[in-house]
Formats: structure tokens, sequence, C-alpha cells
């Protein structure tokens, strides 16, 4: 099975900013997902490079998420952090199909890792 690691949590005061990566070899259609205590698992970001790449509105013009193809990594940089965006976030990877949305369905990726938490104080 498809291996997916995500590094870089952590807690950081709010208005800072983290960077997130999950390597999964191979992988290309990938997204970046959180889940608060007590709360869903909510889609944060996307990348798909048959389709689109983007984030979710509540995180639009703070977070941006990219690929570095040659190391086999997705990154979502996170800025101008809140409370409000703590959670563990997990690295999704591993389309069901390609190209097409939605993007941020929990339903569309086969493999996931194990999650690192991310601590937003006031």
């Amino acid at each position: 099975q498809v291996h997916v690691e995500e590094s870089g949590g952590g807690s950081v005061q709010a208005g800072g900013s983290l960077t997130l990566s999950c390597v999964a070899s191979g992988i290309t259609c990938m997204a970046w997902f959180r889940q608060a205590p007590g709360k869903a698992r909510e889609g944060v970001a996307y990348f798909d490079p048959d389709g689109a790449t983007g984030v979710a509105e509540s995180v639009r013009g703070r977070f941006t998420v990219s690929r570095d193809n040659a190391k086999n990594t997705l990154y979502l940089q996170m800025n101008s952090l809140n409370p409000d965006d703590t959670a563990v976030y997990y690295c999704a990877a591993r389309c069901f199909y390609h190209g097409r949305p939605p993007y941020l369905s929990t339903d569309r990726f086969r493999a996931w890792g194990q999650g690192t938490q991310v601590t937003v104080s006031s």
C-alpha cells in the first residue's frame, strides 16, 4: 500500500505561520484535510495536476498549496493562523477519480497519513 507521511505541525501564536509537508512517492493527486476535536473532517486544500489546485473558502487568502514533484512532496503554507485553525491536519492521496470536482471529498482518496497536530494560541 501507499505510504503517506505528514510533518511540520506544532504550536504557534495567532498571526503566525507554519508549513506542512506531505510525502507520497509517485502520487500527484493529493489534498489536505483537518479535523478539530468533536468535529467532522474538513477539506482544506487540493492539488490535482489533471484538474485544478486550490484551497477551501474557509482558508482562502491565508493558506496556499503547492507541490515539489522532484521531492514527491505536497506543501501547505499556512499564514495568519488563528485559534480556529487548531486541528489535526491530514494528507490524503491516491484519487479514485481525476481531473474533475469535487476536489475535497473524503471519498475521493484511497490513502491517508496519520496526521500532524497544529495548535494556534491566542
